[in-house]
């Protein structure tokens, strides 16, 4: 099945970049230059997740957002060039799904549209009669790409052992659920652990010191004292 995005920009540019990004990606890609047009195309088209711009003519994006809202729930990507959290909090609020500062980078880009179109689906939003293979991870910006054994964060590829590509993939799978050393060293090494404590703290360190910007107050992979460890999910 190939997903349907619209593009909505009021910078042809822009537009025109996002559709050469989805379409290499194998994405059906719509474009709108305003809100008005953003309507019209979701109300005549199946379209499965939109890219919306917040500062356009005729329609802004957050009131496109509410109008759309009023008879879909595709996921929506707010794109724009302003960082403040009230802007992201409005956004998120008002319904949209994620939010991405511009200027971006396209292969976060690519992996936020995967990861809320597979949300949707999963969630009964897509109707597929053959479901496609995606072999990908995500949580925030830490992204995970199976097949090819690449690691993002941010955009930026990072490069892991392949025990500890194991570990990290074992926790963004299973995000937000605190896993003890004894869970992950049976899931990784695939035998029976026995006083592992350490052995797993030593690699759990060494995927900080790769993924996180400060180690010692990591944004993803957390310890749990006395229970474990946790990859969890940035809003």
């Amino acid at each position: 099945m190939k997903y349907k995005i619209l593009v909505c920009d009021d910078e042809k540019e822009i537009r025109d970049a996002l559709q050469i990004y989805l379409k290499n990606e194998d994405f059906e890609v719509f474009k709108a230059s305003d809100g008005l047009k953003a309507i019209d195309i979701v109300k005549s088209n199946e379209i499965h997740l939109i890219l919306l711009d917040i500062m356009m003519p005729n329609m802004d994006g957050f009131t496109t957002a509410i109008k759309i809202r009023e008879f879909s729930n595709i996921p929506i990507i707010f794109l724009s060039a302003k960082s403040e959290d009230t802007d992201r909090i409005l956004g998120l609020n008002i319904g949209a799904d994620d939010y991405i500062t511009k200027p971006f980078n396209h292969t976060e880009l690519i992996a936020r549209v995967r990861a809320n179109i597979r949300r949707y689906s999963s969630l009964g939003g897509i109707k597929e009669t053959t479901k496609q293979s995606d072999n990908t991870y995500i949580a925030g910006g830490l992204y995970i790409d199976d097949d090819k054994k690449k690691v993002l964060v941010d955009g930026e590829e990072v490069v892991l052992t392949a025990t500890e590509y194991k570990i990290l993939k074992l926790l963004v799978q299973n995000k937000d659920i605190v896993l003890s050393a004894k869970q992950i060293y049976e899931k990784v090494w695939k035998e029976p652990a026995f006083d592992v404590g350490k052995t797993i703290s030593v690699h759990i360190r060494h995927i900080r010191e790769k993924i996180e910007i400060n180690p010692k107050e990591p944004r993803y992979l957390k310890i749990v004292y006395g229970l474990g460890y946790k990859v969890v999910d940035l809003k």
